[in-house]
């Protein structure tokens, strides 16, 4: 079983898509739940803490937008922790909506700059594009669980 991180971080489809094969969704939901979750938190509905940002400071410089800060302080730890990735561009906003576009291109960057396998995919438009979108997704996590010579 890997980790297989998914962006947009916010799809539940990729998120089920990639359990269903066996697999470990890294998504922005894990990290979400975890600060709802952690009794103590004193900013609801953030759930930030003033350590979040700090944290953030490991993955964009201090000039940074703290939003951007913010983000990679959920997203990043995701990022280090996974085995695999599934990036999918142009994605519609009801397939995950992300939101902040220096975000969307840092956490892009982090997860290639892994050099773990990644599954890049443009958001389908068509039927057909739909159905080899699955079946791509489909073969690249079987393939994560499959022996190395």
């Amino acid at each position: 079983m890997a980790k297989v991180f998914i962006y947009p971080t916010t799809s539940l489809i990729l998120s089920d898509m990639v359990s269903r094969f066996g697999h470990e969704p890294l998504g922005a939901a894990i990290g979400i739940r975890e600060r709802i979750q952690t009794p103590g938190i004193e900013s609801p509905p953030l759930q930030v803490t003033p350590e979040e940002p700090k944290k953030g400071l490991r993955y964009a410089a201090v000039e940074v937008p703290s939003g951007v800060r913010g983000r990679m302080a959920v997203v990043g730890p995701l990022i280090d922790q996974a085995q695999a990735a599934i990036i999918v561009n142009d994605a519609d906003l009801a397939f995950g909506c992300m939101g902040c576009s220096r975000t969307n291109e840092l956490v892009k960057y982090l997860v290639r700059k892994r050099g773990i396998p990644v599954l890049e995919l443009t958001y389908p438009r068509t039927e057909e594009e739909g159905v080899t979108f699955v079946s791509s997704i489909k073969n690249f996590l079987k393939s994560l669980g499959e022996e190395k010579p």
